[in-house]
C-alpha cells in the first residue's frame, strides 16, 4: 500500500503530532512524516521530531500575529514540497493558512479544531464552551480553507460538559478525544475512506 508523505505544521508542545507520530510507529497509519515545521523556534513540537529522527525546521513568522509573512508562507511551501510533503496535518498550530500555501496543497491541508464546529471557532474553544453553558463540547477534524475554522468537517467527536468542569478540565478531556480522532481520520484518508 502506498503511504501518504505528511508535512506537519505546530506551534506548541506537540500532543497531536506526538499521537499521530505514535499510531504511524504502531502500523495503524500507512504514512511517513516527512517533515515538522514550527513557527515557534522553541516549541516542543520541533524538539519531539528530532527525538524520532525526523526532520524539524522553524520558520521566522515576521511581524504579524495571526498569520506569518509572504515570504515565510513561501517559505513554508517550498519546505513541504521539498520534502515530497502530500499532505499538510495541522497539529496545534496558531496561524491562519494563505493563498500560498492553499494553492499549493488544494483540499490537502487538515486541522483538528477542540470544539464541534461551527461552535466556538477560534481560540480557546473550551472557554467559550464553558462560558455559553453548553451541555457537550468536543473536536472536530475539517479541510482548511481561509476562513478561521471554517472549512468542511471530516469528523466530530462529542465529549460533554461536566459539572463543577473548569476549562483545564475540560480541554484535557478535549484532548483525549482529539488524541484519538486524528489518528483515525488519518489512517482513513490513507486508505482513500475519507
Amino acid at each position: 500500500m502506498k503511504r501518504m508523505r505528511l508535512g506537519v505544521l505546530g506551534s506548541g508542545k506537540g500532543s497531536n503530532f506526538r499521537a499521530i507520530a505514535d499510531a504511524i510507529g504502531r502500523g495503524e497509519i500507512a504514512a511517513d512524516v516527512r517533515v515538522v515545521i514550527s513557527d515557534v523556534a522553541t516549541a516542543g513540537i520541533l524538539e519531539l521530531a528530532r527525538s524520532r529522527g525526523l526532520r524539524a525546521e522553524f520558520v521566522e513568522p515576521g511581524r504579524f500575529k495571526t498569520k506569518l509573512e509572504p515570504e515565510a508562507e513561501r517559505r513554508v511551501v517550498e519546505l513541504l514540497q521539498g520534502a515530497g510533503v502530500e499532505w499538510v496535518v495541522l497539529a496545534g498550530y496558531m496561524r491562519m493558512i494563505k493563498p500560498p500555501l492553499l494553492a499549493a496543497f488544494p483540499r490537502r491541508i487538515i486541522n483538528i479544531h477542540p470544539s464541534l464546529l461551527p461552535a466556538f471557532p477560534g481560540l480557546e474553544a473550551w472557554r467559550q464552551a464553558l462560558a455559553a453553558g453548553a451541555p457537550e463540547t468536543g473536536c472536530t477534524v475539517h479541510y482548511v480553507d481561509e476562513g478561521m475554522d471554517t472549512g468542511e468537517i471530516i469528523a466530530q467527536r462529542a465529549v460533554p460538559v461536566l459539572a463543577g468542569d473548569t476549562p483545564e478540565t475540560l480541554h484535557a478531556r478535549i484532548q483525549v478525544a482529539e488524541h484519538a480522532l486524528y489518528p483515525e481520520v488519518l489512517a482513513g484518508l490513507a486508505r482513500q475512506q475519507v
